[in-house]
Parts: C-alpha cells; sequence; structure tokens
C-alpha cells in the first residue's frame, strides 16, 4: 500500500504540469549516454511517448558523433576536429548522411514505435526543413560543416499525429548536404516552431556552481545569471556550444531552455514534471 500511494504522489505531482504543458511543443536535443546504453534508449523512448500520449508534442533531434567516428575509422577515413567541429570532406558528408539519416534516425524511430507511438524520422532536405550553408570558424574552411539558414517548419507541423525525429542535416540552395551540431539545430527549430521548452540531454548533471562539486548543481538560473558565471571564468569550455544554442533558443522566444542529465532513466519526466526537477532551467 506504501509503494502504491507513494505512486498516486508522484502521479498526483506531475498533474499540474501535465495539464499546463498540454498542446505545447516541446523540442529534446537527444545526445551522449542515452544514445548508447540500452536501458537508457528504452527510458527515453518512453519518456517521449508519454509526453506524447499525454497531449505534449515531442520533436527529438539527433547527432550521432561517435557512430560516424566509427564508421570512419572502419573504412580509413580521416578524423579530425577543428574548434569542436569535424572536418568534413566529400567523403565524409557522404558517410555522415547515411549514418546520421538512414541508420541512427531510423534506430530511434524504431525505439519509440516500440514505446508505443508513431513517430517519422526526417533530414534537413526533407519538405526544405532546413537550409543552411558552409560555417567556416574563424575563417577556416573545414568543409560541409554547416550553420542554420532558415527553418521551414511546416512540414512537421502537418505530422502533428507524429513524433518527428530529426537528423542534424541541413541542405543549401543547391542541394549540397551539410553535417551540422545537433544542439544548434534543436535551438532553430524550438525557434521556429514557438516551443515552450527546449532540453539539452548531456553527459553532466548541468549548470555547477563549482565544476568539481557535482553536489553544487544549479536548479534554475536567468541569461544575466549565466553571464555572470561565465564572466568569472566557471562553467568549462565543453557546456560552451550548450550554452551558445541555450542563447539562441531563447533569444528566438522560447520560454526555458533546460540542460539535463541523459545518463538518469528517465531523466526528461523527472525534470519536466517534478519540483524538483533534475537538471539546470534557463530563462530569459
Amino acid at each position: 500500500m506504501k509503494d502504491t500511494a507513494s505512486r498516486v504522489a508522484t502521479l498526483l505531482e506531475a498533474l499540474p504540469y501535465i495539464r499546463d504543458f498540454a498542446g505545447a511543443t516541446i523540442v529534446v536535443k537527444y545526445g551522449g549516454a542515452a544514445m548508447i546504453a540500452p536501458e537508457l534508449k528504452a527510458s527515453f523512448a518512453r519518456d517521449i511517448a508519454l509526453l506524447k500520449l499525454v497531449g505534449m508534442n515531442p520533436v527529438v533531434v539527433h547527432g550521432g558523433g561517435p557512430d560516424i567516428s566509427r564508421y570512419s575509422d572502419l573504412l580509413g577515413l580521416d578524423v579530425r576536429f577543428v574548434d569542436g567541429l569535424r572536418v568534413t570532406d566529400a567523403r565524409t558528408m557522404e558517410l555522415a548522411k547515411m549514418v546520421l539519416v538512414g541508420k541512427v534516425n531510423k534506430e530511434i524511430v524504431a525505439q519509440l514505435h516500440v514505446a508505443g507511438v508513431a513517430a517519422v524520422g526526417l533530414a534537413g532536405d526533407d519538405g526544405q526543413l532546413i537550409t543552411a550553408s558552409k560555417q567556416m570558424p574563424n575563417g577556416t574552411d573545414i568543409g560541409f560543416v554547416g550553420k542554420v539558414d532558415r527553418v521551414d517548419p511546416r512540414v512537421l507541423e502537418r505530422l502533428a499525429d507524429f513524433v518527428p525525429v530529426v537528423a542534424s542535416v541541413g541542405v543549401d540552395e543547391s542541394g549540397q548536404s551539410y553535417n551540422i551540431n545537433a544542439d544548434t539545430v534543436a535551438a532553430s527549430l524550438a525557434g521556429a516552431l514557438r516551443a515552450r521548452k527546449v532540453l539539452f540531454l548531456t553527459d553532466v548533471e548541468g549548470l555547477l556552481a563549482d565544476p568539481s562539486d557535482p553536489g553544487s548543481l544549479i536548479s534554475e538560473c536567468t541569461l544575466t545569471e549565466l553571464d555572470q558565471m561565465l564572466a568569472a571564468g566557471g562553467i568549462g569550455g565543453g557546456m560552451l556550444p550548450k550554452l551558445t544554442a541555450v542563447r539562441d533558443a531563447l533569444a528566438d522566444g522560447v520560454d526555458a531552455a533546460h540542460i539535463v542529465d541523459g545518463r538518469q532513466e528517465h531523466s526528461v519526466l523527472i525534470e519536466l514534471f517534478t519540483e524538483a526537477g533534475i537538471g539546470t532551467k534557463i530563462t530569459p
């Protein structure tokens, strides 16, 4: 009976959040350990299925860097990075699109089907979803690495009965494909869809007041407070690309961005539907 009462209490705690988010679009960037460990894959799929079944509109965005690197090694392709971005020549771009769109995307769609919801896999060239152009970090040409120029959300809006799963590949006006950072794609889609929230699953607890102390998690902060932490040098370089995506999403009108520890089972539900949460919520 105590166990049953505890479960009921959990449902009651979630109820006001479920009511508040009904009909809202939630963009979730899926990555890190949550895409690798089998139990975390299943947990993530069930979380997204529950969001859809209670009346929310989840959109999943994913990359697939580890798989691209693994297949590059198998095929003898050079693996290099500049400022955290993969140097992507024509052969690597062809491989990246095959891995992201043909393998990783379809695996996520299948996991969602197993969890009980209908999903559809997409890339940037579907319905002109993501128009991209070459990104040149510090003026350096690193190949077919792209930045988002424009998002046309019409194809996603027409798939209202499904969970869209979007691979982080864009295409330019000539039809050339580009590999794009998945955090960037998630932020751009969240803005274009007027999403209520965007969640970034990662392999850290969230923002920490003391990077050496996992117990110093910051549950909530504003962009102003975030700027103060950045100026004080309290945030590691590995978190900076995600924070750029957070800024972009909030600037485009998203209500809140969340950095969530994807190593914890059901982290999406805990962050959205409980008072304590599990990661860091950042608001304008």
